[in-house]
């Protein structure tokens, strides 16, 4: 039984420091994401996770928890913009509008009958 008892703590303690590691982590994205707070802040509070991490990184999540969360979420958002960007510029693309844009410049004598036998041929791949 004392067997099954130590496994269990080891196990708890396993998985507070993997909580640890992960808050450090999101304090420390979240201090280099943000540009409002100078270079020297971000030093003392780095030191101060290097000498009391665990109060230090306690403070920090009490005194900027909310930005951090506005930080994040402003991230977030910016990725899914920027994804659905992509999206619309890439459905918005099919083979028939390459066709269709190789063929002006064919008729405008931009490109070669070949060039266009190729952009054709590449579209349509």
């Amino acid at each position: 039984m004392d067997s099954f008892w130590s496994w269990f703590w080891l196990l708890i303690w396993w998985f507070l420091f993997f909580a640890y590691l992960v808050i450090l982590f999101q304090i420390l994205t979240d201090l280099f994401r943000d540009r409002t707070v100078s270079g020297w802040w971000k030093a003392v509070w780095i030191v101060g996770l290097i000498v009391f991490p665990f109060l230090t990184a306690l403070i920090y999540v009490i005194a900027r928890g909310n930005g951090m969360a506005d930080r994040q979420v402003a991230v977030v958002k910016k990725a899914q913009a920027d994804t659905d960007r992509y999206i619309r510029e890439v459905a918005e693309t099919s083979p028939a509008a390459h066709i269709t844009e190789a063929k002006a410049l064919l008729d405008q004598g931009v490109i070669t009958p070949e060039e266009f036998s190729r952009l054709k041929a590449k579209a349509l791949a």
